[in-house]
């Protein structure tokens, strides 16, 4: 008999068991053997089903999220959005409200303004409804720009709430 163990290369890449007549290839216990004779952890990402992949720490699989934004969910496998402008832990620029996205947030400007290239960084802009037209004053009333908004005033010698005037 011929011990094929022995040979250089070794027909085996982790452990190799001499027969009568030929060998055989096995894996250390936790490991097993793959259809290419190589062995992997037995307890594999395939195998623990997660949704976005794993590590294997000392023998141990671990579900991983890709984004610090996202967290594993109850049944170790699936993630779930971490709501960060519900925790309170983002402060937005001015004029701008936090809308959470999965797995991040953005911060998204309040309505009356406009996002902006200005000074060189983008910056909410008030919109100047009076000047475009985008206003419900009536003919009989002045409309005034304010942040974010615009008001009526009625004009002098009528009266009213300033838009039906």
């Amino acid at each position: 008999d011929l011990n094929e163990c022995g040979l250089k290369p070794r027909p085996c890449k982790h452990r190799c068991m001499n027969t009568y007549g030929s060998y055989k290839c096995y894996c250390l216990n936790g490991y097993m053997l793959m259809p290419d004779g190589t062995c992997s952890n037995a307890l594999s990402c395939l195998m623990a089903n997660c949704q976005y992949g794993c590590d294997v720490l000392k023998g141990e699989v671990r579900c991983r999220c890709p984004s610090p934004g996202l967290q594993l969910g109850p049944d170790g496998r699936t993630c779930v959005d971490i709501d960060e402008c519900a925790t309170g832990r983002v402060l937005c620029p001015r004029f701008r409200h936090c809308v959470n996205t999965f797995g991040s947030y953005i911060c998204r400007c309040h309505k009356g303004f406009d996002l902006m290239y200005i000074g060189g960084k983008y910056q909410c802009h008030d919109i100047d409804e009076c000047s475009l037209g985008h206003h419900q004053c009536g003919s009989f009333s002045h409309c005034y720009n304010i942040p974010g908004s615009y008001k009526c005033k009625c004009k002098e010698g009528y009266r009213d709430n300033g838009t039906n005037c």
